[in-house]
C-alpha cells in the first residue's frame, strides 16, 4: 500500500533533489514546477477531486497519456512543448520510483513513452553589415543609452543568455590586458568568455556611472529602479533598439529581434570567422556538439565559399575549372597507386 503523500513527494522532489542532488538553476526548477501544475491540475479534474485529496496511485500511465493528448488538442501546445513537458515528468515519476517502490511498474510505463519527432526550430540571426548597422546608428543620448549599448555589445560579445545576463554580477568581470567575464550557465556551469577592448571599457563606464565598481555582488545591467533588469526587461530593450531590423521568416512573416537570435548571431560569425566549433561550444556553453553543429548549416555565406570553390563551368563538357591539388601532387599519386 502507498502511505507517501504527493506533498512529502512534491516537497523533496524539489527541495532535495532538483535544487541540492542535480543543482539545477532556478529557470530550471521553473519549468518543473511549471509542468507539474499543469498536470495535477488536469489530474484533479479528471477524477474530481482535489489535489489534497488524491494520492500517488492517481497518477497514472493513462492519465499522463490524456494530459499529453490536452496539451496538443485543448492548449493546441506546439510538439516540442510536449516534449518539453514529458521530459519533466519523465524526471519526476524516476524520482517517485526510486521513493515508492509499489510505483516502480507504473513509472517504467510513463518511461517508455517516447517523444514526438519535430523538425528543428528555424534558426535566425543577423548578418554582419545589420550588426555594423545596429551599432552604428544606436543613439547616444538619453539616460540609459550607454546601459543599452552596453548591454546589446555584451550580448553580441559573449553569445550569452538571458538569464545569464540578469545574473551577472560585477564581480564576476575581470578587467585587465585580457579582461573577460565568468557566466553562470546551464546546469550550475561556470564558464568564461573573453571580452573585447571596446565591451570592457563600456562595461567599466557603466559600472563607474553607476557607482557599483566596488560592489562585487550587484547586478551588472540595472533598471529604472535600481534593480537587477529581469529576462522580460532585456527582451523589450532588445527589442526597442533593434526595431528598425526585422528578420524574415520562411513563411514570409516577420520575425522581430530577441537577445537568442543577437546569441545565434554570435554563434555564426565565430563560425564564419574560422572558430573551430569546439571552440565555439565552450563559448557558448552547449552541453552537446550536436546543438552547436546546427550553426554550420545556416550560413548562407560559407554555403556560397564552398560554392566559388567549386564554381559551375561555362559549358557543361569543360568539367569543373579548377584542377583539384591533390592531382599535381606526385608522391601522393604513387603512393596511391601503391594501394
Amino acid at each position: 500500500m502507498i502511505n507517501t503523500t504527493i506533498g512529502s513527494i512534491l516537497y523533496s522532489f524539489f527541495e532535495d533533489y532538483l535544487k541540492i542532488q542535480k543543482g539545477l538553476s532556478p529557470a530550471s526548477i521553473r519549468s518543473y514546477r511549471d509542468t507539474l501544475r499543469l498536470f495535477l491540475s488536469f489530474v484533479a479534474k479528471e477524477i474530481r477531486r482535489k489535489i489534497t485529496r488524491f494520492s500517488l496511485s492517481d497518477l497514472s500511465f493513462e492519465h499522463v497519456l490524456q494530459f499529453l493528448r490536452h496539451l496538443e488538442e485543448d492548449r493546441n501546445n506546439h510538439i516540442r512543448t510536449r516534449n518539453h513537458r514529458l521530459s519533466a515528468l519523465h524526471g519526476f515519476f524516476e524520482y517517485v520510483a526510486s521513493r515508492v517502490p509499489e510505483m516502480v511498474l507504473e513509472a517504467e510505463r510513463i518511461a517508455a513513452i517516447p517523444t514526438k519527432r519535430t523538425s528543428q526550430p528555424e534558426t535566425y540571426f543577423l548578418e554582419r553589415d545589420e550588426i555594423n548597422s545596429l551599432f552604428k546608428n544606436m543613439s547616444s543620448e538619453g539616460p540609459f543609452a550607454l546601459r543599452d549599448r552596453t548591454l546589446l555589445l555584451f550580448l553580441y560579445n559573449t553569445g550569452a543568455r538571458v538569464q545569464e545576463t540578469v545574473d551577472l554580477k560585477v564581480g564576476n568581470i575581470n578587467f585587465g590586458p585580457y579582461s573577460r567575464v565568468c557566466l553562470h550557465g546551464k546546469g550550475d556551469k561556470w564558464r568564461e568568455c573573453p571580452l573585447w577592448v571596446q565591451t570592457a571599457n563600456l562595461l567599466n563606464q557603466l559600472l563607474k556611472e553607476a557607482g557599483i565598481e566596488n560592489s562585487p555582488e550587484s547586478s551588472v545591467f540595472l533598471s529604472r529602479n535600481g534593480h537587477s533588469l529581469t529576462r522580460f526587461g532585456i527582451y523589450k530593450i532588445v527589442r526597442r533598439r533593434t526595431s528598425h531590423l526585422k528578420i524574415k521568416k520562411s513563411n514570409a512573416k516577420l520575425h522581430p529581434i530577441s537577445p537568442h537570435i543577437i546569441r545565434h548571431t554570435t554563434a555564426v560569425n565565430l563560425l564564419e570567422s574560422g572558430v573551430e566549433l569546439n571552440v565555439i561550444r565552450a563559448w557558448l556553453g552547449h552541453v552537446s556538439l550536436d546543438t552547436t553543429n546546427r550553426y554550420a548549416e545556416i550560413t548562407m555565406r560559407t554555403k556560397y565559399e564552398a560554392l566559388q570553390a567549386c564554381e559551375a563551368p561555362v559549358n557543361a563538357s569543360e568539367g569543373f575549372l579548377r584542377r583539384p591539388v591533390w592531382r599535381d601532387d606526385e608522391s601522393l599519386l604513387k603512393w596511391l597507386d601503391s594501394l
